[in-house]
């Protein structure tokens, strides 16, 4: 197939997959559209065989550590961590709406980055909707927290988020040094949406909730499953020694889901359909299949036309280019495929660069539904909950938080390179 010619499908068929990504017709996952298109873009020859068997093993080991931390999530919440989390949430608020909203970007915050982004958005935003309706507090301001913090609070490790493994993977840092220069960054940027996040929904954080609640909460706290606690802690530390010996995250992440599903299977608390249903086997499939789309894209022009544009080296006016680039792009094609886009052309200027482009692609998100599959995840939960989400009102949160979240968080990792070198 000749290039323009190419080039014109492999973007066609990406538009129509991210469409249909955000709109799910007839219920459809999103693999029901994005397989079917990488097979065209195969078939059609936009992308060599070569190049999809190198995205492959690519995506391989990226993929297989999102299965297991979706796993763990789901077996952590088999075990009582996330009631006992909301139940915490409960008694910090002490029936105070602005103390509701300092647990839940704590907690918020503390689950995306050790157990991903996926965990904050689909197990901890139904136990936040609970709480505050135990304490009578009016839920839009802390759900909202959960959207915009499983983006933004996404920097830290490069296991909070499948944008950080693949932008991982290219920057050539250890685990620790990725999660030493991203940790100032990740906190000026929570602290950023803290402050906004308090005026911004003022009107509803001192609204007055009925009296009584805190000691209600207090007396139905569960205990806390220190089994599965002290597997996230375990799992955690595994990384950091599988990165000092060169080994795929992946390991370490299967390793804490094995040794918690052994135990939640013999107590009885899930089953193994349960587990295989945890995996979300379509939404994999479906991460495979856009990568090798975006890939046919790459080959066929968008590389060369983004070449120009991603600014060189890693002085603070070409972080800031690059991460605006990138935030943009995230708003434009989605973050998941825009960091597959932009990494590669960001790397060859170091890892500073590299990061720059990932502070983009997970703050900008916070702009539009559309900027992220969490958000969208997201979005679908609270409709299950009955609670609409107007367009122009996250779209105008939206506008306030992104700008200045991510120029602090770019000046914030400008600083961390100074201080501590790329």
């Amino acid at each position: 197939m000749n290039t323009p010619l190419a080039e014109a499908l492999s973007a066609a068929l990406l538009v129509v997959v991210l469409v249909c990504a955000v709109v799910r017709p007839f219920g459809l996952p999103e693999a029901a559209v994005a397989v079917p298109a990488a097979a065209v873009v195969i078939a059609a020859g936009a992308i060599p065989l070569a190049h999809v068997r190198e995205e492959a093993a690519r995506l391989g080991p990226v993929i297989g550590f999102l299965a297991a931390v979706l796993v763990l999530a789901r077996l952590c919440a088999d075990e009582g961590l996330f009631e006992a989390c909301g139940a915490w949430m409960a008694r910090a608020a002490a029936g105070r709406p602005r103390r509701l909203l300092a647990a839940v970007f704590v907690l918020a915050s503390a689950i995306t980055a050790v157990l991903s982004l996926d965990a904050t958005v689909v197990l901890l935003t139904p136990v936040v909707f609970a709480t505050a309706a135990r304490l009578g507090a009016r839920a839009r301001p802390h759900v909202y927290a959960c959207a915009h913090l499983s983006n933004t609070a996404s920097l830290l490790l490069p296991v909070s988020n499948l944008t950080n493994l693949l932008a991982f993977t290219a920057s050539g840092l250890s685990f620790t040094r990725f999660a030493a220069l991203m940790v100032l960054p990740w906190l000026v940027a929570i602290g950023t949406e803290y402050v906004v996040f308090r005026r911004c929904f003022a009107a509803d954080l001192d609204a007055e909730t009925p009296a009584g609640t805190p000691a209600e909460s207090a007396a139905e706290a569960p205990d806390v499953p220190m089994f599965a606690l002290v597997t996230v802690v375990c799992t955690l530390a595994g990384f950091v020694v599988a990165s000092a010996f060169g080994i795929e995250p992946v390991w370490a992440a299967t390793a804490g889901a094995l040794v918690l599903a052994a135990r939640t299977l013999t107590r009885r608390r899930t089953t193994v359909r349960a587990l295989l249903g945890s995996l979300s086997l379509p939404f994999l499939a479906f991460v495979l299949a856009l990568g090798v789309v975006v890939r046919a894209v790459v080959d066929n022009g968008l590389a060369d036309a983004l070449g120009r544009l991603v600014p060189d080296g890693s002085s603070l006016p070409a972080l800031l280019g690059a991460a605006a680039l990138a935030a943009v792009l995230a708003n434009v094609i989605n973050n998941l495929p825009a960091v597959l886009v932009l990494v590669p052309l960001a790397a060859p200027a170091g890892s500073g660069a590299v990061l720059a482009v990932l502070l983009g692609v997970n703050i900008g998100p916070n702009l539009t539904y559309a900027g992220s599959l969490a958000t969208l995840l997201w979005r679908r939960i609270l409709h299950a909950h009955d609670t609409d989400v107007a367009l122009k009102d996250f779209t105008r949160l939206g506008l306030i938080t992104v700008p200045a979240t991510l120029s602090l968080a770019v000046v914030a990792l400008w600083g961390s390179l100074q201080l501590l070198g790329g």
